[in-house]
C-alpha cells in the first residue's frame, strides 16, 4: 500500500505543478492523439487493460475509462469446443500532463474485475492492476500542422497481484498483474487535413521475469485509424473514427523455458465516436475481431468495448 500512496502522491503533485496553457474555451484545431495500446495476450489481465491511449479533443487531460473484453476458451484439455466464457473488465484512471511544449507525461492506474465461467462454477478476481508511467516527446510537428510524429518510453510498475496458480489454466493472463517490471516504447504518426485525420501507431513491450520465475511474452501492437469531424463549432466537436488494430504476442516462459500454446496474434476492426464540449470529452469504441489465433486456437477473441470521460487541463 505504501507504493500505491507514493505513486498517487507523485501524480497529484505533478497535476498541481502542471500549468494550463489554454483558456477554458479552448478546443484544439489539431486532433492530437497518442495511440498507446497496453493490452497483454488474451485479456489484458496482466497489463493495464486498455484499448488505446486516446484523447482527440483534449490532448492534455485527466479522466476515467471503462474497458470490457470477452473471450471464449477451452474448458479443459479433453474438450475440443470453446465453451468457457471469460470476461475481463477494467476501470482505469489515466492522465496526460504537459511538462513542456514538446514533452508530456502519461500515467494510468487500473482496477480489474475479471470473471471466467467453468463447469465447477464461476471464478472471479478483482483488485488494483499494474501502474504505467511514460514520457512522450513530440519529435516532428510541421509548420502547417499536417504532420506530427511522437515517440515515448515508459515502465510498468508491478502493483497488481500475480497468482502462480492462475498460470496453470487455459489462459495464464487471467491475472491482475504480471508481477514483473516491464518496459515500453511507442511511436506514432498523425496526418491531418481539414476534417480528416489519419493516425498510425506501433508500440512494443518488453516483459521481464517475475519473482515466481514466470515471464509473459513480449508484445507488439500496431494500428491505423481514420477520423472525420462530423460537427465542429466554437464550443462543441463531434468526431467519428474507424480502423484496424493488431496485436502479436511472443511465448511465455517459465524457468527460462518456452511454454507451448502461449503465443498468438489477433486483428480487430474498430468503430468509435468522441464528443467534446469546452474542456470535457466523452468517447466510446467497439472492437470486433477479423482474425484471431491465440494460444494455439485454445482461446478465441470475441469483442471489446470501451467508454471514457476526460477533463482537459
Amino acid at each position: 500500500m505504501k507504493k500505491i500512496f507514493l505513486i498517487l502522491s507523485l501524480i497529484l503533485f505533478t497535476l498541481n505543478q502542471a500549468k494550463t496553457i489554454n483558456d477554458s474555451l479552448y478546443i484544439p484545431n489539431d486532433l492530437s492523439e497518442i495511440l498507446f495500446n497496453e493490452c497483454d495476450a488474451c485479456g489484458c489481465a496482466a497489463g493495464n487493460g486498455s484499448s488505446g491511449f486516446e484523447s482527440l479533443l483534449n490532448p492534455q487531460f485527466i479522466g476515467v475509462k471503462y474497458f470490457a473484453q470477452h473471450y471464449k476458451a477451452k474448458e479443459n484439455l479433453f474438450v475440443n469446443d470453446l465453451t468457457q466464457d471469460q470476461y475481463f473488465n477494467t476501470i482505469q484512471l489515466w492522465a496526460k500532463i504537459p511538462i513542456s511544449q514538446k514533452l508530456s507525461v502519461y500515467a494510468s492506474l487500473p482496477f480489474h474485475f475479471h470473471e471466467k465461467k467453468t463447469l465447477q462454477g464461476d471464478i472471479n478476481i478483482n483488485g488494483i492492476g499494474d501502474f504505467n508511467l511514460m514520457g512522450i516527446y513530440k519529435l516532428i510537428n510541421s509548420k502547417d500542422n499536417k504532420h506530427e510524429l511522437n515517440g515515448g518510453v515508459g515502465v510498468k510498475v508491478p502493483l497488481g497481484k500475480f497468482d502462480e496458480k492462475g498460470i496453470s489454466g487455459v489462459n495464464p493472463s487471467f491475472q491482475l498483474g504480471t508481477g514483473s517490471w516491464d518496459y515500453q516504447a511507442v511511436l506514432n504518426y498523425r496526418f491531418q487535413r481539414n476534417k480528416l485525420a489519419v493516425f498510425l501507431n506501433t508500440d512494443y513491450t518488453i516483459k521481464t521475469e517475475n519473482k515466481k520465475h514466470y515471464q509473459f511474452g513480449n508484445q507488439w501492437n500496431y494500428s491505423a485509424t481514420g477520423f472525420y469531424q462530423i460537427v465542429g463549432t466554437e464550443k462543441m466537436i463531434l468526431s467519428a473514427k474507424a480502423g484496424l488494430q493488431g496485436e502479436v504476442y511472443d511465448r511465455n516462459r517459465q524457468y527460462k523455458e518456452d511454454l507451448p500454446k502461449t503465443a498468438g496474434s489477433a486483428l480487430y476492426g474498430k468503430l468509435g465516436f468522441e464528443a467534446s464540449y469546452k474542456k470535457v470529452s466523452l468517447g466510446t469504441e467497439l472492437m470486433l475481431p477479423t482474425y484471431t489465433n491465440l494460444a494455439g486456437g485454445d482461446i478465441e477473441a470475441k469483442s471489446r468495448f470501451s467508454v471514457f470521460i476526460n477533463f482537459g487541463i
